[in-house]
């Protein structure tokens, strides 16, 4: 069996009807190219800044759930609506959202790892201050394979996404923001491994880059194979980035090379 993804790498402009827009049209292009699983960045509504996160903030029962649902519906498409700051209780998570083809949320994953980062005469950067972690594995049951949902610095905690696979994820979701230090150092990298040490295909969405607003994105956003190989990638601007998933081609290299098998679970 075979679907096609599509991971939508749209500017995040400061004004959110603007992003809920760019965001409609994107979707609706790579719906009418064929895409059956679409995929938007990390908070495409808000500005990356915790200055903003508060201010942007929506319950689940806000305009930007509802715009993604309604849409879900609309164009009939699986879509993981990237994350937004989501608010409840007073606390403020980042939180990603994912509808079925009737615009019902089959997902709702909250960052687990919040970026804290303070080295000294370098970079500061604390997501606690602002916001609140999750604590639960997200999986997406669809009519194609079960897909997991994580997001951005979730991807440096690879026991995440061995639990995914042992799940039965045959595909996994990570709408990620990583920054102009980390991206060329281990975007590319980090996304071939997750794929390669699960035999699953990995696909990361990002903002596209921004050199006018408060945070550069990196962009790549890319779908790696589970051979570890590029099926599909951007670079920083704007686009979106189709390939075909293959889950015949998951079982195949993993037959071909059974490391899932051959796990000694009782050593580690």
């Amino acid at each position: 069996m075979t679907f096609q993804l599509a991971l939508c790498q749209m500017r995040v402009a400061m004004e959110k009807k603007s992003n809920l827009d760019a965001a409609e049209s994107m979707i609706r292009e790579a719906a009418g190219k064929g895409a059956e699983v679409i995929a938007l960045p990390e908070m495409f509504n808000c500005p990356y800044s915790n200055k903003y996160f508060r201010e942007y903030a929506e319950t689940q029962e806000g305009e930007t759930v509802q715009f993604l649902s309604d849409l879900a519906k609309k164009l009939k498409i699986y879509l993981v609506g990237g994350s937004i700051p989501e608010l409840e209780e007073d606390k403020v998570y980042n939180t990603s959202f994912s509808f079925d083809k009737e615009g019902e949320i089959i997902g709702k994953h909250r960052k687990i790892h919040l970026f804290d980062i303070d080295v000294k005469g370098g970079i500061r950067f604390m997501e606690s201050e602002t916001l609140t972690s999750g604590e639960h594995v997200t999986m997406l049951d669809t009519e194609f394979c079960k897909i997991g949902v994580a997001i951005c610095y979730d991807v440096r905690f690879p026991e995440l996404f061995r639990k995914m696979t042992l799940d039965g994820a045959k595909l996994v979701i990570l709408p990620g923001a990583f920054n102009m230090t980390t991206g060329p150092a281990h975007w590319d990298l980090t996304m071939r491994a997750r794929a390669l040490d699960n035999q699953i295909y990995f696909a990361a969405v990002s903002p596209a880059r921004d050199t006018e607003g408060p945070y550069q994105a990196y962009g790549n956003s890319c779908v790696v194979n589970p051979w570890g190989e590029f099926s599909g990638k951007s670079d920083a601007r704007e686009s979106i980035v189709y390939a075909q998933i293959d889950l015949d081609f998951v079982e195949e290299i993993r037959n071909q090379l059974p490391l899932l098998k051959h796990r000694k679970p009782d050593f580690y």
